[in-house]
């Protein structure tokens, strides 16, 4: 593409370069959200001890507890994956991991789609597509995330309130914590990917078209401007 023609760019083009750039930068912290709250132990925190010398956690895989007095924190993982766990930790396992290899899945697909990535450069309708795929597979990605943690949310909220009906004291009561906050903010980062994607994308798809097909134009009369003056001068 010639100096000329890399000046001109309208402004619709112009802000599907910029909807991409927040698209990417937004797939990518709600991808790391969902993966770290896969992977961490706050799901769940003790929100009453009565003697506040330790906060207790309870994560997908383990659980902790860390001495608010000399900050030693210790861990101890479940025995095994298959044994019996509650219902709320098996579903927000399946769901969560389910979560984490679309958004991988999708990141990876949206880099391909970029602009600024010089594979199928000269093929902007394909890269389009790439990026309608990718923002669709980021929709289903945000399904199973927000559904896996407002679930075992929800179903904190309900355990807590059945003690309390029964007049049962435990000593503390538990709270979703700081993982599962992760898990929705996570998901709905990637709802939000999607609708940018899809939806903002289609609303620029001919400014982006006009500008391809302009540039296209533009470069053969170059092109052909060159050819011509070297025939003259022979």
């Amino acid at each position: 593409m010639s100096p000329a023609c890399s000046k001109w760019s309208p402004p619709g083009f112009r802000m599907i370069v910029v909807l991409q750039f927040m698209a990417f930068c937004l797939a990518l912290v709600s991808t790391l959200f969902l993966i770290v709250a896969t992977w961490t132990d706050c799901w769940m925190v003790n929100a009453d001890d009565d003697l506040e010398v330790s906060q207790k956690c309870r994560g997908l895989w383990w659980e902790c507890i860390t001495n608010t007095q000399d900050g030693i924190r210790t861990c101890d993982q479940y025995e095994t994956i298959l044994a019996e766990h509650p219902l709320k930790t098996v579903l927000s396992r399946a769901l969560m991991i389910t979560a984490d290899i679309l958004a991988s899945f999708a990141l990876i697909i949206l880099v391909l789609g970029l602009d600024v990535i010089k594979l199928l450069k000269e093929e902007p309708h394909i890269k389009l597509r790439i990026c309608y795929f990718a923002g669709f597979i980021y929709g289903l990605g945000g399904i199973p995330g927000m559904i896996g943690s407002v679930w075992y949310a929800v179903d904190v909220y309900v355990e807590r309130a059945t003690l309390v009906l029964k007049s049962v004291y435990l000593g503390m009561h538990y709270e979703f914590g700081w993982s599962c906050w992760l898990a929705m903010a996570g998901s709905t980062g990637c709802f939000l990917t999607s609708i940018v994607l899809t939806c903002c994308l289609y609303i620029f798809r001919d400014a982006r078209s006009s500008y391809y097909n302009r540039s296209i134009y533009q470069y053969g009369r170059t092109v052909a401007g060159k050819e011509h003056a070297m025939d003259s001068r022979v």
